[in-house]
């Protein structure tokens, strides 16, 4: 299929990598010039657009154009952008971690101009670019089914996609799975530093490898886990600043408030990454720096080194 798609960071170019290995036609705009340059180096025959106005007219009908932004106004004002050079029954795509809410709002602003709109929750940090994206959809069905070989591309080989509803459905699960995350994320950084400190001189590469054959914890965390002691055995280079609390995490708890519903592993786990920032104790713990460590495997994400 024929995309434009706008946003080259650490999960666009990848993204944008794997949609031209398996044969789709590609155009791209960037904000920076230099994500640009750098992925022109490895694929020489790359559409480049000059403007967002650019890119959406070299695209045949029905445009499909993918935005994959920071949430909030960077997500906000591209999409107004975009909504002016579009037409009727052409598609926009919102990758970023959204706000369901905002997600909602787009979605009923461009279904009154008859454009079809999917926000699309995407997972799996920077590996997935190599073992495949999972993809959370919502929004308008029959674009859905019309995008389906560009999801099936990003999936392969063992990601997958799912439609969930109208609206902010695909954002909405994808909110809720990265508040998840800080929990477990949580749990395996206190895990580990008792069997660091404990009176056993444990190997902990070895601990995390036994974790993963076959036990209730095994699977892509802990295949993080083992990834991020092979790099660092003692995690001695860097300190336990985990860095700034996410979004999607605040906002499933203030959802879940409304529902009166109890998040207390998750709220704790949010809490102890906002106080990294400040606690030495958090900044020198082996939890600390586990959990960042974790964050620079899976997504890349900085951490801040001694």
């Amino acid at each position: 299929m024929q995309i434009g798609f706008i946003g080259l960071g650490k999960m666009g170019s990848r993204m944008v990598g794997k949609l031209i290995n398996d044969g789709h036609d590609v155009v791209v705009w960037n904000r920076s010039t230099e994500s640009v340059e750098i992925i022109k180096k490895e694929f020489k025959n790359i559409k480049i657009s000059s403007s967002v106005k650019e890119l959406v007219s070299s695209l045949s009908k029905p445009c499909i154009v993918w935005t994959m932004l920071p949430a909030g106004e960077a997500t906000e004002v591209i999409i107004s952008e975009i909504a002016l050079y579009v037409s009727d029954q052409d598609i926009i795509i919102d990758g970023a971690n959204e706000n369901f809410n905002n997600t909602n709002r787009h979605a009923k602003f461009l279904a009154e101009k008859n454009i079809k709109f999917l926000g699309i929750g995407v997972s799996g940090g920077i590996i997935a670019a190599q073992d495949g994206y999972p993809l959370m959809v919502g929004g308008d069905i029959n674009a859905y089914n019309y995008i389906k070989p560009i999801l099936d591309t990003l999936a392969n080989p063992n990601g997958g996609h799912k439609y969930f509803g109208i609206g902010g459905a695909g954002h909405y699960v994808k909110m809720i799975h990265n508040a998840i995350e800080y929990g477990y994320m949580q749990s395996i950084g206190e895990g580990f530093e008792v069997l660091q400190k404990s009176d056993y001189n444990l190997d902990l590469i070895e601990v995390a490898k036994m974790y993963q054959r076959g036990t209730l914890i095994s699977g892509f965390m802990m295949d993080r886990t083992v990834e991020a002691l092979e790099k660092d055995p003692k995690l001695e280079q860097i300190t336990g600043e985990i860095g700034s609390a996410s979004g999607e995490t605040v906002w499933a708890i203030e959802e879940a408030k409304r529902m009166d519903v109890q998040l207390e592993i998750i709220k704790a786990s949010l809490e102890y990454r906002k106080r990294s920032m400040i606690d030495k104790k958090i900044q020198q713990s082996f939890t600390g720096r586990l959990v960042s460590s974790l964050r620079n495997v899976f997504g890349g994400h900085d951490v801040k080194n001694k």
